[in-house]
């Protein structure tokens, strides 16, 4: 049986996930030399251990039938809500998130891991409920979301907890949930983002009063502009009941959609620390803050030019060796990988990631299991927003939110939940023709 497993394994899926994973200690290796040449950093060394036991656990899933997680589901996803419930209170603190369990330098973030229990308790009730009413389905898939999301940002951490948003879009599209329902979740989230940075955008990068920003300056106008806008959405259902005309639907969807982004800005407000609401401007102009969030972006712009073609060579990188880049080997990897590899390097890195999510479609086509067919889609989901998000960020064109490259990222918890999930992946893989039933 082992031996029938091993020539279904999917070589495809492990070899990307094996080269990735070398790429990321190699680089976290070169980025910890300094300026003269000597090495000043073992996180290369920890990661190594980090990686040796992610790829137990990725054999490990891979050898595990994914259909019997089916049993433990939703008592995981209440340990998780526990374990973010605690930390909240109770976790380590770092980077200005209360996000870590552990002793001393050891740690673990749950809300990294738990990703894959969202994704696998979505996908249970996804699959339980075929036939529910889309609305009904909707919004308990929407209310699965935002428990673990909002225990997240109250520690804060936008990075991880932005990663969820993308992760429910993709596995609802895999439904007969109608498309409008998704675009009300990223219409509000968009805004939300707007109405949340327009001022600091007013004081940071225009540096002059704009009347229609004021708005969001202005807690008693603000409050004003929300319950008018909620007045017209309440106007829009009543006509909707009485009338019973499409025209009204639009104004109760487009009103809704305005009145929850202004009450999730209010909120945001509120919760994000100054520096995590400026990440999300500077990209559009990084010298509004040359020494904070933009030092960041500018220096990983000259990293990745300077890298030219070839590059300047393995632990030859001058922004990373002379430590002009923060985070250079956490968020900031593909920087050093850019800047030492060229853009060679970093088409090798892009081709991993296109053949890796390229196969995750496939198996997502090729899978009768509706099961494995959910958690396929949301783990694809998880890969493609890390993964456009952080070389975005590094290349300037998305805000700094502190996501990590799958893989390539020094840390514990990200590697573990991407090991995690490729071993998933693989069982999905392997078991696309077992139609054996005893293993539900």
């Amino acid at each position: 049986m082992r031996l029938q497993f091993f020539r279904r394994v999917d070589y495809l899926i492990l070899l990307n996930v094996l080269t990735l994973t070398m790429l990321g200690i190699l680089f976290i290796y070169s980025a910890g030399i300094n300026s003269e040449g000597a090495l000043v950093s073992r996180e290369y060394s920890r990661q190594i251990v980090w990686a040796s036991i992610g790829f137990f656990f990725l054999i490990c899933a891979a050898l595990f039938d994914y259909r019997r997680l089916k049993r433990y589901v939703p008592y995981v996803y209440a340990a998780l809500l526990l374990a973010l419930l605690y930390i909240r209170f109770l976790g380590h603190e770092s980077h200005g998130a209360r996000s870590w369990i552990g002793v001393g330098s050891l740690g673990i973030q749950p809300a990294e891991l738990g990703k894959i229990v969202y994704i696998l308790f979505l996908a249970w009730y996804l699959e339980r409920t075929p036939n529910e009413e889309p609305r009904k389905r909707f919004i308990v898939a929407l209310f699965i979301m935002c428990l673990p999301m909002g225990l997240i940002l109250l520690q804060p951490d936008l990075g991880t907890a932005s990663v969820y948003l993308p992760i429910f879009i993709f596995m609802c599209f895999m439904t007969n949930i109608p498309f409008r329902y998704l675009m009300l979740v990223i219409g509000t989230g968009l805004l939300t983002i707007v109405f949340t940075v327009l001022p600091i955008y007013q004081d940071a990068i225009l540096h002059k009063v704009v009347p229609i920003i004021s708005v969001f300056t202005n807690t008693k106008l603000r409050l004003l502009v929300i319950m008018a806008s909620l007045f017209i959405t309440l106007l829009g259902m009543l006509g909707q009941i009485i009338v019973k005309n499409r025209y009204y639907y639009w104004i109760t969807y487009i009103f809704g959609i305005i009145t929850m982004a202004l009450l999730l800005s209010m909120a945001a407000g509120r919760v994000l620390k100054p520096y995590q609401t400026m990440r999300l401007i500077v990209f559009l102009d990084p010298s509004s803050d040359p020494q904070g969030s933009g030092w960041h972006i500018m220096n990983s712009k000259i990293a990745i030019g300077a890298g030219g073609l070839w590059g300047r060579g393995f632990k030859q990188g001058t922004q990373s060796h002379y430590h002009f880049i923060p985070e250079q080997n956490t968020d900031f990897i593909f920087s050093i990988l850019a800047e030492e590899a060229g853009f060679w390097g970093g088409l090798v890195v892009f081709a991993c990631f296109l053949v890796l999510m390229l196969r995750i479609i496939q198996i997502i086509r090729t899978t009768p299991n509706m099961f494995g067919c959910f958690i396929a889609a949301g783990i694809l989901g998880m890969f493609f927003f890390h993964f456009v998000e952080n070389v975005g960020m590094v290349m300037g064109i998305m805000p700094i939110t502190g996501i990590p490259l799958p893989f390539l990222s020094y840390g514990g918890s990200a590697l573990l939940t991407a090991m995690i999930s490729s071993g998933i992946l693989m069982s999905i893989s392997s078991r696309r023709l077992d139609f054996n039933t005893e293993a539900l």
